[in-house]
């Protein structure tokens, strides 16, 4: 949490940076640390979703970094704004150094989709995560491959390893669950009467555990404004989405009520 109003904003750049580094870090498999401390450098350097979480870093950091040149006091603060924002951002830590809610609306956009993929799988970051982005867009190129040569057998490949079919299942069902939960959420805080930009960020910073969104939920602005019944939902989205949706859900099915009346049942017998 920040111990300011204005997060990190008033930090010099040598702590901001040193926060820059160590979210994006933290942001990281810790498969990777593992490796790297029993010295399988080959193998931390070779997977492939660490290598993309970097790859996302470097390209949404180039494109704010090229829309926001001409608002900064100098290249070097330019930098600093973009790197710390992404960092901040993709591991869902939730600081801010400036109201990027002010920002051209490209760098908005990039922050929004950067917001939904998140951070690495095994790391200490929310979002979507990195490796079922990955998984995602593989199956995609393996369906449209099988939609032109029907006969051809493909496999989903992660680390040069095939990724079993169970786990390409529960990854299509976890996004599927995540799309219901978020346009249902949306939905709700709509009847608060604000509009789509608040609303649709607000929801996806609360599911993601990122921190700030934007227009009224920006680095500048608060939930306070929102209604009691919003706030549950808010409420809501933050353990289902730090949880993981499932395990939270699991909470509301019947089947594990019943689980629960009658092992209780069971224990007052004895």
């Amino acid at each position: 949490f920040g111990v300011k109003n204005d997060s990190l904003g008033s930090y010099s750049p040598y702590l901001q940076w040193v926060v820059a580094i160590f979210m994006i870090l933290f942001g990281v498999n810790f498969n990777a640390y593992y490796y790297i401390i029993y010295r399988h450098f080959k193998k931390a350097f070779k997977m492939e979703e660490v290598r993309c979480y970097f790859a996302i870093i470097l390209i949404a950091t180039a494109i704010i970094f090229a829309n926001i040149l001409d608002r900064c006091v100098s290249i070097f603060d330019a930098l600093t704004k973009s790197v710390f924002q992404v960092a901040s951002l993709i591991t869902s830590t939730g600081f801010s150094s400036t109201d990027f809610n002010l920002w051209p609306q490209i760098c908005r956009t990039v922050l929004v989709l950067i917001m939904f993929i998140g951070a690495c799988a095994g790391s200490t970051g929310g979002g979507i995560k990195v490796s079922r982005v990955i998984v995602l867009f593989k199956t995609m190129i393996k369906e449209l491959h099988s939609y032109i040569h029907p006969k051809s057998i493909r496999k989903v490949n992660l680390d040069g390893k095939p990724v079993e079919h169970e786990i390409v299942r529960s990854i299509n069902v976890y996004i599927v669950t995540f799309v219901i939960i978020f346009a249902s959420s949306v939905f709700m805080v709509a009847f608060d009467g604000k509009d789509l930009v608040t609303n649709f960020t607000a929801v996806l910073t609360t599911i993601n555990n990122m921190g700030p969104g934007l227009a009224e939920v920006g680095p500048a602005g608060n939930f306070s404004s929102f209604s009691v019944f919003s706030k549950f939902v808010f409420m809501f989205d933050m353990l289902a989405g730090r949880l993981e949706l499932f395990p939270l859900l699991i909470l509301f099915h019947p089947s594990a009520w019943k689980d629960l009346i009658s092992k209780r049942a069971e224990a007052r017998k004895f």
